[in-house]
């Protein structure tokens, strides 16, 4: 036995602690993960050593203790750590002992696979909320539950949807909502169209997902606007596309700049979101649109149009959709239940040539054997109810009121510092801060006063621009959620 000063104990080794790097785009808890991974392994931490408590190692690094809980959690699912009530946290015997065990690495199995993982920024946002459901979303792209008809949904499933053997459905999707969506597209979209020609998605996502996958091939060239949430999707760089941009302004995209695109790297796809385009709400002008269909046509281009906030106009008139003006057969067009009523019955449309159609449902059946009858049954009772109209005009109001109280709370809370366009439709207010700021500390400023946005860099755009979801936020949040984020930011300015 070895005689002399003792050897220090796991507490105070961690008191010389590292610096995390909070410009990084690794998030906080794995740097903090990962560093113990690395210390245990060279032995500064011995099997059976207690560490110090989640609190208290927060406080240490100057973080939130739910971040140290994300670590702890990463490190006792690899068998790194093990906790015991009332015994606290302690790195593994089992694994580092003298009988060790052959765990999987988990770890390296969740870094591989050819599907890429959400950007950083949006999984840190997920996990903010997730460990603090009080924290006031402005982040997440969906409803409110104050907007959503919860009560006249609760009366069909109770009274009028129609008993039926529930089986696997039509791959193309519940035949009676196909025929509902022909009638409601041709009255408040302008596109005739067949059932034969609807494929049922469990939303936009799932179109596109479908898209990149089956219609295109790694190595292709696509043209997306910019910035744009086709970004943020990381399926568009796992199915190997290679992404080209086309700047937005206040009227959308430029049209012409489809040419230098098309003849530099023979683009084969457009996505494009031109009602109230998310992030920037931008509305597509119609001398823009015309010009738009113009040239796909004569270059034969197919062009996938993103229409989930039409509905949404705060005047009551829908923008008409690229597709009701499609007369070469350009636009592959995709619609949501999710922005106009429920996220979570996950009921989406697509409207394609039936060659497509037929395509992309056996490539879906492949995946989940289509989807559940029941959501489908809802939204086409939804939709054919005399509810559908009186909701679609409350979400309108509810949404311009929201809009207007998230404008007014940046005005007072933060007047000349930040701006912003004036969104005539959709759930997001796209955001320019005027000091220079950096995406990552203005986000961890914010989680640590209760409140998450998306940073623009997420949808491509440079440092120092925000979305701001106002669609999500309960209204009554709104301003204390605006002063949280006004507090946040001029922290980080200072």
């Amino acid at each position: 036995m070895i005689t002399g000063a003792p050897q220090p104990s796991s507490t105070e080794r961690m008191n010389n602690l590292w610096e995390l790097d909070r410009t990084s785009t690794k998030p906080l808890y794995k740097q903090i993960a990962d560093e113990l991974e690395q210390k245990i392994a060279y032995g500064e931490f011995p099997a059976g050593s207690l560490l110090p408590s989640e609190r208290k190692l927060a406080d240490q690094l100057g973080v939130n203790r739910s971040t140290v809980v994300l670590a702890y959690s990463e490190l006792r699912s690899l068998g790194i750590l093990e906790s015991r009530p009332g015994s606290g946290t302690r790195v593994s015997v089992t694994k580092w002992g003298v009988t060790p065990k052959h765990t999987p690495n988990w770890h390296r199995y969740a870094e591989g696979g050819s599907f890429l993982p959400s950007p950083p920024f949006l999984r840190r946002i997920r996990e903010a909320l997730e460990l603090d459901p009080s924290m006031i979303d402005f982040a997440g792209g969906e409803l409110a539950a104050e907007l959503s008809p919860l009560e006249e949904l609760h009366t069909i499933m109770s009274e009028k949807l129609p008993l039926m053997y529930l089986g696997y459905d039509n791959p193309q999707g519940y035949e009676p909502l196909r025929g509902t969506l022909v009638s409601f597209l041709r009255e408040y979209r302008g596109i005739h169209t067949a059932a034969s020609s609807i494929l049922i998605t469990s939303g936009s996502q799932q179109s596109l997902y479908l898209i990149t996958q089956c219609l295109l091939s790694p190595g292709d060239a696509v043209a997306i606007e910019d910035p744009s949430y086709c970004y943020s999707l990381p399926m568009f760089q796992s199915a190997g596309l290679r992404l080209f941009r086309l700047p937005v302004d206040e009227q959308g995209i430029h049209p012409d700049d489809l040419y230098e695109l098309y003849h530099k790297h023979r683009i084969k796809m457009i996505f494009l979101n031109p009602n109230f385009q998310n992030p920037t709400g931008a509305l597509l002008s119609p001398e823009r649109r015309e010009r738009l269909l113009h040239i796909a046509g004569e270059l034969g281009l197919p062009i996938v149009e993103d229409d989930p906030f039409s509905m949404t106009a705060y005047d009551g008139t829908p923008a008409p959709s690229l597709k009701s003006a499609d007369r070469a057969g350009s636009v592959l067009y995709i619609g949501s239940f999710s922005k106009m009523a429920a996220s979570g019955l996950r009921v989406g449309w697509m409207v394609a040539p039936h060659s497509i159609v037929k395509r992309l449902s056996d490539a879906r059946q492949q995946m989940d054997f289509g989807l559940s009858v029941v959501p489908q049954q809802v939204a086409a009772q939804f939709l054919n109810s005399r509810y559908f109209l009186p909701h679609i005009d409350r979400l309108r109001s509810r949404l311009r009121h929201k809009r207007n109280l998230t404008i007014a709370a940046l005005e007072r809370e933060l007047p000349g510092m930040i701006r912003w366009r004036h969104p005539e439709g959709g759930l997001h207010l796209w955001c320019t801060v005027a000091p220079e700021v950096n995406d990552g500390k203005l986000l961890e400023a914010c989680i640590q006063r209760g409140m998450v946005f998306v940073p623009g860099s997420v949808y491509g755009s440079a440092s120092g621009h925000v979305r701001l979801t106002y669609g999500r936020a309960n209204t009554e949040d709104i301003p204390e959620g605006i002063s949280r984020f006004a507090a946040a930011l001029r922290s980080v300015l200072n």
